[in-house]
């Protein structure tokens, strides 16, 4: 090994493969690896220690039920432990290993909580922690500690026994008084030195191997820490492209049939009036505005541009207006939402009125928009007909996906009479800055 550049290409193994090569020992792993035992030692002694004193006096309170919330924070000693045995195996073999912890979907430590104790790892973290704190601290300690305090000892002897004049104890169990039996010593730990070297690696890198089985993420968190990664990219990639086509129909499509209408406005000016071509040329107008009445509307369904520029607020607004039903709209927003958040709201509250419209006979209704505490949360209610469910052809199954890509909840209270409330909490997080492109 050429030294300490080597480790940060190591791969599974690595560590083993390096005991076999001849520059083994002229490198800096078996060093490295006797320093990661003393660590990893002696914090597990302290860790185990105080790990004795929080379940002893946690156990005293339980009595009084006082100690019951300290027993459950137990649960997660694991997590900083955890996190330390990670960092410590990448110094061994600079390799990092993976933090197999899922991000909660919402903000807030009560979402934390809920998640941390719901995950695996979080126990195989803290059983690790209670191994490490019983079993692994003793071994690694005695390794570490023999491999630097004989060989040290052995060197030490003829110093020592040069200054005492007299004698040495030797590891305080063989008293020397020769200095050619000490000097021998020396030469004896200084050939067991390196050849200690390789027990050390050994059990550091068995360690190590220790780690990275129990505290990397398994196959299920890897493919569920994937899901979530595509989903947000599929997410962001969709919006994206809804934004892109939107601004191409706008800018392309619209403005050439409103030049093309004034194109035949201006034509029928120059027709005979009452005669055959201006009707046609007015027919054609007609069909040219009715066309690109119906391009606006689409435009709208892709992604209105009132949403893009002005915020969830402003579209709600635009959709209510644009409701045969009439339709009162308050929100209270601490500003700007995530663009795939204020989507998700805004076409829930543009389905949702298109639902009212349709099926209920409501007289009125209402849409309301709060935040607070990291979540969105978005209610339209109307005083209709009600029994409005999942399934009845009122895309309340599609509206229930769009909101779950961006880790939100759908509910909907619909009885037969009404009124009907539908109901939508998105956690997310409002924006520093404006998005791009918003006024």
């Amino acid at each position: 090994m050429a030294d300490v550049g080597g480790a940060g290409r190591m791969g599974d193994g690595a560590l083993w493969r390096e005991l076999a090569r001849p520059a083994f020992l002229r490198s800096s792993l078996p060093w490295r690896a006797a320093g990661y035992l003393l660590a990893s030692g002696v914090v597990g002694l302290l860790f185990g220690a105080g790990l004795l004193v929080a379940v002893t006096v946690a156990g005293v309170l339980a009595v009084l039920v006082v100690g019951l919330p300290l027993l459950g924070a137990l649960a997660l000693v694991g997590l900083p432990f955890a996190a330390w045995e990670r960092w410590l195996v990448r110094l061994l073999d600079g390799r990092p290993v993976p933090d197999p912890h899922r991000v909660p979907g919402r903000p807030g430590l009560a979402a934390w909580l809920r998640l941390r104790y719901r995950e695996r790892v979080t126990w195989r973290e803290l059983g690790f922690a209670g191994l490490a704190a019983v079993v692994l601290w003793p071994i690694d300690l005695v390794v570490a500690g023999f491999a630097l305090a004989v060989p040290g000892y052995l060197l030490a002897a003829l110093p020592l026994l040069l200054l005492d004049g007299e004698q040495v104890n030797l590891l305080k169990l063989w008293q020397v008084h020769s200095p050619v039996v000490a000097a021998g010593l020396g030469v004896v730990g200084l050939v067991a030195l390196p050849l200690l070297a390789y027990p050390v690696t050994a059990v550091a890198a068995g360690r190590a191997t220790v780690v990275r089985l129990v505290l990397s993420p398994g196959g299920q968190e890897l493919r569920i820490g994937e899901l979530v990664s595509s989903r947000a990219r599929l997410v962001d990639a969709f919006e994206a492209e809804r934004r892109r086509i939107e601004r191409d129909l706008h800018d392309g499509a619209q403005q050439r049939l409103v030049a093309l209408s004034m194109t035949l406005g201006l034509a029928s000016l120059d027709a005979p009036p009452g005669g055959p071509l201006a009707a046609r040329l007015a027919q054609a107008q007609h069909e040219a505005g009715e066309t690109l009445a119906s391009l606006r509307e689409l435009i709208n369904g892709i992604h209105p541009r009132v949403l893009t520029d002005r915020g969830l607020p402003d579209a709600c607004v635009d959709a209510a207006d644009r409701s045969p039903v009439p339709v009162d709209v308050v929100f209270d927003l601490p500003g700007r939402l995530p663009a795939p958040v204020e989507s998700a709201g805004y076409f829930v509250v543009s389905e949702a009125l298109a639902n009212i419209s349709k099926h209920s006979g409501a007289g009125h209704a209402l849409v309301e928009g709060r935040y607070a505490d990291g979540l969105l949360t978005i209610e339209v209610s109307d005083d209709g007909r009600g029994g409005a469910a999942p399934g009845g052809g009122t895309g309340l199954t599609g509206l229930a996906d769009r909101v779950s890509v961006v880790e939100g909840t759908l509910t909907v209270s619909s009885p037969p009479g009404g009124p009907t409330l539908l109901r939508v909490e998105i956690p997310c997080l409002p924006l520093s800055t404006p998005p791009t492109g918003s006024a």
